[in-house]
C-alpha cells in the first residue's frame, strides 16, 4: 500500500481493516471498504486493462459511476470498480473480451420484485438532497432518501477546505467535509426518513414507478407521491490526442481518490481548467503532498473565485490563462504534456509550445447536470422538482440552499403551511448562485498602529464568516450586504484574536501587529498546507498577488481551539511590505520548469469522443459533413453512445462537434433516452436467487 496517505493537515486518517485480495493473479493488500478503483491505485496499478476495439490502457476518468471507465471483472461478474467495495480475498481481473454465460441448465429461482410507497423519494443524498429532507422531515413528512455512495454527504465529503456564502445559513467558514457530518446528524435524527445508502436508482418507468437497486444487489420498485431529483452532477470531458490515456482523469475523481479514500493518487498534477473546480483541486493536491506543475485556463482570466486562484497561486503553483492542452503524452500512461498560448480565434499559436512531465492531467472545464431522471418524470407526468447541481450548476452553498427551497415548494403541495416566504428564499439562492464579477482594486488599509487585520479579497462573493467572529464587532462588509467587500471599523482597537484569520474560507486575511516595533511589525498569516507548521527561526518565503518578497524567519506558530486546523504562522517583515504579503510558498519553481519539447503533432481528428467505443472525433465529424444531424442515425452507425455510460460522457461532445461544424440546435434530432440510465445485471431485475 505504498500509496496511502499517512498524514493530512485537515483529514484524520482512519486505521480501517486490512483485506487481500488479486489483480489479475497478483496479490495485494487494501482496506476493507474501500472502493476497488482506490485500493488498485494505492497499490500502484493504474491501468485496469485494455480496449478490445484497439488495445489501448483504460484507466479510471470519473470514479463516481458515470462514465463506465473503470469496469472489471470482480469474482467473476463486471462491476464497476469506482462503486465496489472492496472484501476479503475478493478475486479481480481485467475485462478481456465478453464474461462467460452461466451453464444453461444451472437451476435459478426468480423472485417477486415488491413495491414500496412513500409521501417523497429524494434522488441524492448531496447537500442539496440532506438539506430538502431535513427540511421535509422536520415537518413530518415521510421520506425515503436514497444515494448510490457508502456515505452521506455527496461530494461535500471531497471537500477539505472551509465554505464561503452565509455562517448562519449555509455554515459558511466550515470545512465541506464538516458541514456533510452536520447535515447527516440532522436528517438520520429525524423519525419519518428512512435512508438507503449503496443504493443506484436505475430508471424512471411510465406508470411512474421509480426502479431501485437497493444495497447494491435487491432490485425494488418504489412509487412517491412526489419526487426530488437531487443528483448532482457529472464531469465534462475534452477531446486532445492522448485524452483516454490511464492518468488523465477528472479533477473530482482525483478529489475522491485524495480526500475520501486517502490515496496518493499522483506525485506531479497538471490541471486544465480554472473554475473553482480545478483550483480546489490544486489545493488539495499540494495538502496531500503531491505536486502541482501548472494549469492552464482557455478564457483570459480564471472563472473561479478570485481568493481560490491567489492562493494557489502564491503556493507556487504557475497559472497560464489563454492557454490550452495541445496532448497528454505517453505511450501506456500519462508521462508529459504539452501545453500552447491561444489567438483571439482561440486556435494555438505556433511555436508557443511548453511541455512539462508529469504522471496525472486533471481535466476540470465543468459539469453538466445529471437531470435524466428528472426529464423522464416530467415525460410521464411525475410530479417531481429538481435542486442542486442538477438543476443549475454552482457551488455547494447554493444547493444546500436550493434543496430547502424546493422542499419548502413540496410541501405547500403536500397542503403544509410553513413560515417560509419562497420568492426572498429564492432572491437569496440567486446570490449565492451568481457568477464571480470582475476583482476590484483593494486599499489598503492607512492606519500603521496597534493591530490592523488585512483582507486580500477583491471579488463582491457572497462571504461573511470574518464580519460574524470577531469577538470585538469591528468587522464589517461594504453596505452590510453579504456580497460586499469586508473592512475594519478601528472604533475599537483589534485584540489581535486571529479568529478573522483562520475562519476566512479565502485565506485571504491577514494581521499585521505594530505595536513592538513599527519599522519590522509582526504579520499572521493562516497556513494549511502539512502536518508540520514551520518552525521558530525556520525560513519561509513569503507572497504577495503579485509575487515574492523575500525569505524571512518564522517567529511563532500557534492554532485556535475552535479552528484546530488552520495554524496562524507570525512572522517578522519591513514595514513596506507588511500589508502587502498575503501567503507563505510552498512549492518550489523547479518543480514546474518546462521540459525538452514532447508534442508529437497529431490530426484533431484522432482524439477520441466516445470512450467506451474508441470512436474518433474525424469519424464522426465525416458523417456530420456528409449530412447526418439525427444523433440515433451518428449512433447507428458509428457505435458512439452506445458504451457502457451510456452516452453521458460522449453526448456533450458530439454536440459540440455539430456546433464547430455550424448545425444549429434546431436541426439537429438528440438521441433518444432510454429509461435506463445505470448499468445493472439482467438477474437484478427479476430478483435472480441462484441456488446451491
Amino acid at each position: 500500500m505504498r500509496n496511502r496517505i499517512t498524514e493530512h493537515p485537515i483529514l484524520t486518517i482512519p486505521e480501517g481493516k486490512q483485506v487481500t485480495f488479486s489483480f489479475n493473479e497478483k496479490k495485494m493488500i487494501g482496506i476493507e471498504g474501500m472502493m476497488i478503483s482506490s485500493a488498485l491505485f494505492m497499490n500502484g496499478v493504474k491501468i485496469f486493462g485494455h480496449h478490445p476495439k484497439d488495445q489501448s490502457p483504460q484507466g479510471i476518468f470519473c470514479a463516481n459511476g458515470q462514465c463506465a471507465q473503470c469496469l472489471l471483472i470482480v469474482n467473476g461478474t463486471p462491476m464497476k470498480s469506482c462503486m465496489t467495495p472492496l472484501e476479503e480475498g475478493m478475486t479481480i481481473e481485467s475485462c478481456r473480451g465478453l464474461p462467460k454465460l452461466p451453464a444453461e441448465d444451472r437451476p435459478i429461482t426468480v423472485g417477486n420484485v415488491p413495491i414500496i410507497e412513500t409521501d417523497v423519494l429524494v434522488i441524492g443524498a448531496g447537500p442539496a438532497g440532506l438539506s430538502a429532507v431535513q427540511t421535509l422531515g422536520e415537518k413530518g413528512v415521510q421520506v425515503l432518501l436514497i444515494d448510490d455512495k457508502n456515505r452521506l454527504g455527496g461530494k461535500l465529503v471531497l471537500q477539505t477546505h472551509k465554505f464561503f456564502g452565509s455562517t448562519q445559513e449555509v455554515y459558511a467558514g466550515t470545512r465541506g467535509v464538516e458541514i456533510a457530518d452536520i447535515l447527516a446528524q440532522a436528517v438520520r435524527s429525524l423519525s419519518t426518513v428512512e435512508i438507503w445508502l449503496s443504493s443506484t436508482a436505475l430508471a424512471i418507468f411510465s406508470d411512474n414507478l421509480v426502479g431501485i437497486l437497493k444495497n447494491n444487489h435487491d432490485y425494488v420498485l418504489v412509487k412517491p407521491q412526489k419526487l426530488l431529483i437531487a443528483t448532482g452532477a457529472r464531469e465534462k470531458n475534452l477531446t486532445f490526442p492522448g485524452n483516454t490515456l490511464p492518468g488523465v482523469y477528472g479533477a473530482g475523481a482525483f478529489q475522491t481518490l485524495v480526500n475520501r479514500d486517502l490515496v496518493k493518487a499522483a506525485e506531479r498534477v497538471f490541471i486544465v481548467g480554472g473554475g473553482n473546480v480545478g483550483l480546489i483541486a490544486g489545493y488539495h493536491a499540494i495538502q496531500a503532498g503531491i505536486n502541482v506543475i501548472g494549469l492552464v485556463e482557455a478564457l483570459p482570466k480564471c472563472g473561479g473565485y478570485k481568493v481560490h486562484e491567489d492562493k494557489l497561486s502564491r503556493l507556487g503553483v504557475p497559472i497560464y490563462t489563454r492557454h490550452t492542452i495541445l496532448s497528454a503524452n505517453g505511450e501506456e500512461r500519462v508521462e508529459s504534456v504539452t501545453i500552447g498560448q491561444l489567438d483571439d480565434n482561440w486556435q494555438p499559436i505556433s511555436g508557443t509550445e511548453k511541455s512539462f512531465r508529469c504522471d496525472t492531467v486533471l481535466i476540470a472545464v465543468g459539469l453538466d447536470p445529471v437531470d435524466e431522471f428528472c426529464q423522464k418524470a416530467k415525460e410521464y407526468g411525475m410530479e417531481v422538482w429538481i435542486a442542486g447541481d442538477a438543476q443549475e450548476i454552482a457551488e455547494a452553498s447554493a444547493a444546500i440552499f436550493t434543496g430547502r427551497i424546493e422542499a419548502v415548494k413540496i410541501l405547500e403541495s403536500l397542503g403544509i403551511k410553513t413560515k417560509e416566504d419562497i420568492v426572498e428564499l429564492e432572491k437569496r439562492a440567486e446570490i449565492l448562485k451568481a457568477k464571480p464579477p470582475e476583482p476590484k482594486e483593494g486599499a489598503l488599509p492607512e492606519q500603521e498602529e496597534g493591530i490592523v487585520p488585512i483582507f486580500h479579497c477583491t471579488q463582491e462573493i457572497p462571504c461573511d464568516p470574518c464580519a460574524t467572529v470577531c469577538t470585538q464587532h469591528q468587522i464589517a462588509t461594504i453596505d452590510d450586504l453579504i456580497t460586499g467587500l469586508p473592512y475594519f471599523k478601528g472604533e475599537k482597537p483589534c485584540t489581535g484574536c486571529g479568529r478573522c484569520v483562520a475562519v476566512c474560507p479565502g485565506l485571504a486575511v491577514t494581521l499585521v501587529d505594530y505595536r513592538k516595533d513599527e519599522d519590522n511589525p509582526l504579520v499572521t498569516f493562516p497556513y494549511e498546507m502539512v502536518s508540520r507548521s514551520p518552525s521558530k527561526g525556520e525560513k519561509v518565503t513569503i507572497m504577495s498577488n503579485t509575487g515574492e518578497l523575500g525569505e524571512f524567519e518564522a517567529i511563532r506558530t500557534r492554532t485556535l481551539k475552535e479552528y484546530p486546523m488552520t495554524q496562524l504562522v507570525t512572522v517578522k517583515l519591513p514595514r513596506d511590505i507588511a500589508k502587502l504579503a498575503n501567503g507563505i510558498k510552498i512549492q518550489a519553481d523547479e518543480i514546474s520548469e518546462p521540459m525538452e519539447i514532447y508534442y508529437k503533432p497529431k490530426l484533431p481528428d484522432e482524439a477520441i469522443v466516445c470512450r467506451c467505443e474508441r470512436v474518433t472525433a474525424g469519424e464522426l465529424r465525416k458523417w456530420i459533413q456528409r449530412g447526418v444531424t439525427d444523433v440515433n442515425q451518428l449512433k447507428a452507425i458509428t457505435r458512439a453512445g452506445m458504451g457502457a455510460c451510456g452516452s453521458k460522457t460522449c453526448t456533450p461532445l458530439i454536440n459540440r462537434l455539430f456546433r464547430e461544424e455550424g448545425i444549429p440546435p434546431e436541426q439537429i434530432t438528440p438521441g433518444t433516452s432510454r429509461p435506463l440510465f445505470i448499468e445493472v445485471s439482467f438477474g437484478a431485475f427479476a430478483r435472480l436467487k441462484r441456488e446451491a
